[in-house]
């Protein structure tokens, strides 16, 4: 398969250089490293994290600040997994994995999608449906509504659409009610955005919810904060959750900040094949070390 190495016109200034590091350390050295033996008692299964399936121009070069990935471009990356023989499973089904450490030599992977824009319903689906995939779509109830509403200016699911996608396969899981970055707000507050929205849900798909997707970005640093939020999860019956923690995802870390693998514009075919080898998960160390550094300097 050709791989194109541009992205989206971008020019090969120093800032765009500096924006692609990550890309260029994954498949010049990241990705030639062999692989870390693990124990015979650890499931790794990539979770992979996309937003909006469309065509939308994103101007930013920072990798993390683009959530948009082209239709042709989704169903490339649908199409390797299918034809590399690779199982996707519902998170749900990968939680469960975790928790009895049923160790397989098949490959598996998690397809989840936040924001619950529409665009899932007409761009994303028809792909997933094609190749007898599932997803897992994480919705803030907020922007999901009996008409079209709209998140960070984009058309948003119905709960009529969701039914339907549901019915066709679709887990659903928690996004909060409105978005917010829970740790800049108070514990009633972050408390109301987790039981609220696991129960709008419920009522309106008519199923039990079980996970729930951490919006924006996850201060992983902080522990007191980890904790009480794990034991709001708990008490409001999740069981499993995800972050946007980059890597890998395994049974050795928290089942409810499940790391993930952000898939964007910039993923054509060999970085999207890098990354789901774990050759991207070199970096959470890096965005660890960044997000103490700045916790350090607004103390």
């Amino acid at each position: 398969m050709k791989v194109n190495v541009s992205h989206r016109g971008e020019s090969a200034s120093p800032l765009t250089i500096f924006a692609n590091l990550d890309r260029l350390a994954t498949l010049g050295v990241f990705r030639l490293i062999p692989h870390r033996s693990y124990k015979q008692t650890s499931v790794r299964i990539p979770i992979l994290m996309y937003h909006s399936i469309s065509e939308t121009n994103e101007n930013s070069l920072h990798p993390y600040f683009r959530t948009s990935t082209p239709p042709q471009m989704f169903a490339a990356q649908m199409r390797f997994l299918h034809d590399c023989g690779y199982s996707v499973l519902s998170l749900d089904e990968a939680a469960r994995k975790f928790e009895k450490l049923e160790v397989g030599a098949a490959k598996s992977v998690v397809i989840t999608f936040d924001d619950g824009y529409q665009d899932f319903h007409t761009e994303a689906f028809p792909v997933l449906d094609r190749f007898g995939f599932t997803a897992t779509v994480f919705l803030p109830t907020d922007y999901i509504g009996e008409n079209v509403l709209r998140f960070k200016n984009r058309k948003c699911l119905t709960w009529d659409q969701a039914r339907e996608l549901q019915r066709a396969g679709i887990t659903f899981g928690s996004h909060t009610v409105s978005h917010p970055q829970l740790r800049s707000v108070s514990r009633p507050q972050m408390a109301y955005e987790v039981t609220q929205s696991k129960s709008m849900l419920e009522d309106e798909l008519g199923r039990a919810i079980s996970s729930f997707s951490y919006p924006y970005a996850f201060p992983e640093h902080d522990s007191e904060f980890k904790r009480d939020l794990r034991t709001i999860l708990k008490e409001t019956g999740y069981t499993h959750g995800v972050s946007t923690i980059l890597g890998t995802a395994s049974n050795s870390e928290d089942r409810f900040f499940l790391k993930r693998l952000p898939i964007s514009s910039r993923d054509d075919i060999r970085f999207f094949s890098a990354k789901l080898e774990g050759a991207y998960d070199w970096l959470h160390s890096l965005q660890y070390a960044t997000k103490r550094l700045k916790a350090r300097i607004q103390q």
